[in-house]
């Protein structure tokens, strides 16, 4: 072939594969607005066991037993609940001595009130407890509180759940926890720390069986929490410990780059960011703060990250972004350790609540999902994936005048899934191999049903 005829082959071939790309899916075009409601550190069954139709306890009960995990063998009983939120951690008075090798209810012994005890989940450890998909060693290494599940019947998420679409195979992006679940929700990637200081590091033996746990991996990526050198980070943090700034693409880049208005609604962050945090803000859940383009003084960082209060007000103005997400502070993201359900449920229902009750609405798509598991066991195995993830099965639920209703979607899912509904519907590129390869949450959607405005 000709070099010349070759040039012309190559460029139309290009132009097809951007067009594809760029095409957006029969009836996306309706959704002007895209809302992601990132709550933390539940697994799905751990909230969705007994709801209808979705894979629950039904299958959990026939999932394989608890085992030790130094022995192999099948836990006689579970670990008894522990205390975590007190150091050293004693027993939990709340739970009963023994419990049954299998899941059993939480609420038979705490309301949605309580706080529960928080629960082990770094990127190893969760590995571990995976165990090649058996999904066997959580109670071994998290205790017995993992195999617990809430009744959330009575609460705001069911009642959206039952109305619109549940998303019951739905993993999380990442092993282990929030720290690295919000960063692949931002770039669908791993952050680097290459100068991390050796007592930071993982180590490893020569099987790759866990020595010490640490924030880095011997190769230098960040995997456990970690806080942003450019701020806001905790006063007295040593400089060396934070991560330096990152440079990867950002979905809120591929956004930026297209004319797409977008922001990072965080509860807290005005005060963080003026040198007051709250007891509850959580630095690590921050992924922009992460990111050298969104450094302090620069007008990324005031354009796109901003208190959550600024949230209903923009929906009132008529200032609302086209894709925007939303991190609740701590006391209202439900995080077992500092947070309960019941406050968490109601900062949901109140933000769906005003976003039905704009003018937004009509033209809106909201998915709730969780950052990660929290330590909190799930019966179905995470599928394989690549050396991060993916990990754990979390609730997604999808709240839409186009959401299917009363719907339980058995698509295959990640949180990468969350930027390719994004990237499919604002026709851009995807960030890595990962969300490239993702199913956009297409299925959650009925663009040709009877509408429900309220």
């Amino acid at each position: 072939m000709k070099t010349g005829v070759l040039t012309v082959v190559l460029m139309l071939l290009m132009m097809e594969t951007t067009a594809s790309a760029q095409a957006i899916p029969p009836g996306m075009e309706q959704i002007e607005h895209i809302v992601v409601l990132y709550m933390e550190n539940r697994s799905f069954d751990n909230m969705f066991a007994l709801f209808p139709g979705a894979s629950g306890l039904k299958e959990a009960e026939r999932a394989p037993v608890q085992v030790d995990w130094r022995s192999g063998r099948d836990l006689v009983q579970l670990p008894r609940v522990m205390n975590t939120n007190v150091q050293p951690a004693v027993e939990d008075a709340r739970f009963p001595k023994t419990l049954p090798n299998r899941p059993w209810p939480i609420d038979d012994f705490v309301s949605h009130n309580d706080r529960m005890p928080n629960l082990i989940h770094e990127f190893h450890v969760h590995q571990y407890q995976i165990n090649g998909g058996r999904n066997d060693l959580f109670a071994s290494l998290s205790g017995g509180l993992t195999m617990g599940y809430h009744d959330t019947r009575s609460t705001r998420l069911w009642a959206l759940a039952a109305e619109y679409t549940l998303a019951d195979n739905f993993f999380q992006a990442a092993f282990g926890g929030s720290f690295l679940n919000h960063m692949w929700l931002a770039c669908a990637c791993t952050p680097v720390f290459p100068d991390a200081p050796d007592q930071m590091r993982v180590k490893l033996d020569e099987k790759g069986i866990l020595l010490r746990s640490g924030q880095v991996t011997p190769d230098g990526y960040a995997v456990n929490t970690l806080e942003p050198r450019g701020g806001p980070h905790l006063s007295g943090s040593g400089l060396a410990n934070l991560l330096p700034p990152q440079t990867a693409p950002t979905i809120g880049d591929r956004l930026s780059e297209k004319g797409i208005s977008w922001a990072w609604y965080s509860g807290g962050w005005d005060d963080a960011e003026n040198g007051n945090p709250g007891a509850d803000f959580q630095y690590h859940h921050q992924p922009y703060a992460f990111f050298a383009r969104y450094a302090r003084g620069t007008n990324e960082r005031a354009e796109h990250i901003r208190d959550d209060t600024q949230l209903v007000l923009d929906l009132k103005v008529g200032k609302f972004p086209q894709v925007v997400f939303v991190k609740p502070r701590g006391l209202e993201n439900q995080h077992p350790g500092y947070a309960n359900l019941a406050d968490g449920d109601r900062y949901i229902g109140n933000l769906v609540s005003a976003i039905q009750a704009s003018s937004y609405w009509p033209k809106t798509a909201i998915i709730v999902t969780y950052d990660e598991f929290g330590g909190l066991w799930d019966h179905v195995p995470p599928p394989k994936g690549d050396r991060w993830g993916p990990g754990t099965r979390i609730p997604a639920v999808v709240i839409s005048p186009f959401a299917r209703r009363g719907y339980v979607d058995h698509t295959q899912y990640d949180t990468t899934s969350v930027l390719k509904t994004i990237e499919v519907r604002f026709g851009i590129e995807p960030l890595t191999d990962r969300d490239r390869a993702a199913a956009p949450m297409l299925q959650a959607f009925a663009f040709g049903q009877t509408r429900s405005i309220k």
